[in-house]
């Protein structure tokens, strides 16, 4: 399901991350180390944005969203629902609106899957 985010242009990887920094799932061509390292980061990041909500005249501001530029690119980090985060890298030149529309977009979908209960007793015998 992660795949979708790289359907925009630019789009590089995506992880889908706990808010104790573990990683939950990734893009497939995307290596698992590197994942995993990236979901520590990620974590920290959005823990450290969280604490700003007072810079803006308000300490009780929810956290939505982290946006990281370097020279050659973009790290957002978006919550994904009650102890998740959703981040994905892009090129420089990718559309901003695009990309965090799909990221949305990608959460709500998330959300559903995530919060459908587990289907209980399948082939249980009696």
């Amino acid at each position: 399901m992660l795949d979708s985010a790289l359907e925009i242009p630019g789009a590089l990887h995506a992880v889908l991350i706990s808010a104790d920094g573990l990683l939950m799932a990734r893009t497939k061509d995307f290596a698992r180390d590197d994942a995993d390292r990236v979901a520590a980061a990620m974590s920290g990041v959005q823990s450290l944005s969280r604490t700003l909500g007072f810079f803006c005249e308000d300490p009780g501001q929810r956290w939505r969203q982290t946006l990281v530029e370097f020279d050659g690119g973009w790290v957002f980090v978006i919550s994904a629902g009650e102890g998740a985060y959703l981040g994905v890298s892009a090129t420089a030149d990718v559309d901003m609106a695009d990309i965090t529309f799909r990221m949305q977009q990608l959460v709500t979908r998330l959300g559903k899957e995530l919060t459908t209960p587990p289907r209980e007793n399948l082939g249980a015998r009696s």
